[in-house]
């Protein structure tokens, strides 16, 4: 997921990192999602774009990505709460993000922690729609997260701030298939 940190790069800027990304994560057989931007991801030719609470609503998101020819263009959206993990699966969302699940340290203003509890019942709300778990995500808990239901989780921290970040990342990997 391209999301650059500190202030927003220009567009044009943002486009040609995206299209490196975009090009690194295909050669790797990964899925590339642009955070945020829908024009980005159109311009891109992106597999998805994550859509967060205060971003454009995902029914104009939709609209906009099938009058460009796009209507595999996958949408995702962040979620914190019942209600919202509702109106997003009933609103079509391709997949959810879920939490904080844990404190976070990643945002400086983190929506209130969910919990595991929280997780289990957005899994279960959400049926068929793949729920991301987000916020707090280590080895020490990924397991835990797993035995939810949820489809997957994204680890920013645990990763971003390792001295060896691959490794972090294989050993969150080896925790969850455990």
């Amino acid at each position: 997921r391209l999301k650059p940190p500190g202030p927003p790069p220009d567009t044009r800027a943002l486009v040609d990192a995206a299209r490196r990304a975009r090009a690194v994560a295909h050669r790797h057989g990964a899925l590339f999602v642009v955070n945020d931007r829908l024009d980005v991801a159109l311009a891109v030719e992106a597999d998805g774009v994550h859509l967060g609470q205060d971003d454009l609503p995902l029914a104009d998101a939709r609209a906009l990505a099938v009058r460009a020819g796009r209507s595999d263009l996958l949408i995702g959206v962040s979620t914190h709460g019942d209600a919202q993990v509702s109106a997003a699966v009933a609103g079509g969302a391709d997949y959810l993000g879920f939490g904080p699940v844990y404190g976070t340290r990643t945002k400086q203003n983190p929506d209130p922690v969910q919990g595991i509890q929280g997780l289990a019942r957005a899994v279960a709300l959400a049926g068929d729609v793949g729920v991301v778990a987000i916020g707090g995500v280590t080895p020490e808990v990924a397991a835990v997260i797993a035995a939810t239901g949820a489809a997957a989780a994204c680890a920013i921290g645990a990763v971003n701030q390792a001295t060896d970040p691959a490794r972090a990342g294989r050993t969150i990997g080896d925790a969850w298939r455990a």
